[in-house]
């Protein structure tokens, strides 16, 4: 765990702050979790136990120590409770502070410069992939699903289409035929002849014939045949 931590050793760091806080991380990162940058608090008289800042990949942890260093204060804030970061630089060294979804602000003071800069580079970053995560392969994979499923719909409709054809009987094929029309009426044997019928009697023929039109009983061609010879004789 020392040797993972002698790369914050590059900006002014306190060794013996250093230290301390690796002892102490060991059992407090969580799974998955990876230490991005710590900052170590350098006020212009000797401090003998300053303020850190650990940053990770999930969260910013201040550590203060008390009792005379013997023990220490871990506070930490998840990356999905902060808002913003920024820094104050000032004549001696810097004021780090990031503001909560609560409103509430945090702020060290005394941070070196350049160790200010860096946790603000990298409180930026992690704050830019939470609002835009990066997005690999998952479109990929839901294109693949959609096509998937509607292989499965085309495949269902094919079954449901075949298991229809096989139930339904085939429908039998229908031909139609178009008989001539008749020029003249057929007249039914031993019917009087229409021209010796009277107006009267050819009203009420031409009225029988209209009813078996209406009744499917003639075609409407056999209809207007009888009509037009029954209108001659009237």
């Amino acid at each position: 765990m020392k040797e993972q931590f002698k790369k914050f050793l590059n900006e002014e760091q306190d060794p013996k702050a250093i230290e301390k806080i690796t002892s102490k991380l060991t059992d407090l990162l969580m799974k998955g979790e990876e230490v991005g940058y710590i900052a170590v608090q350098k006020k212009p008289a000797i401090t003998v136990f300053p303020d850190s800042i650990i940053l990770t990949n999930k969260r910013i942890i201040i550590c203060t120590p008390k009792n005379l260093g013997l023990s220490m204060n871990f506070t930490d804030y998840t990356w999905d409770d902060i808002t913003s970061s920024f820094v104050k630089e000032n004549i001696l060294g810097s004021e780090f502070s990031f503001s909560t979804n609560t409103d509430l602000i945090i702020s060290i003071d005394y941070i070196p410069k350049i160790q200010a800069r860096k946790m603000y580079t990298y409180a930026k970053e992690q704050l830019d992939l939470l609002k835009n995560p990066v997005q690999t392969a998952a479109p990929v994979q839901e294109i693949v699903a959609e096509a998937e499923v509607e292989d499965e719909i085309e495949e269902v409709e094919t079954e449901e289409v075949t298991s229809f054809a096989e139930i339904l009987p085939a429908a039998p094929a229908v031909t139609e035929t178009f008989e001539p029309l008749p020029t003249q009426p057929t007249q039914p044997a031993g019917e009087r002849r229409l021209s010796d019928l009277s107006k009267e009697e050819l009203f009420d023929k031409l009225q029988n014939y209209k009813k078996l039109l209406d009744n499917g009983l003639i075609m409407q061609g056999e209809y207007d045949a009888y009509k037009k010879e029954i209108l001659s004789y009237m």
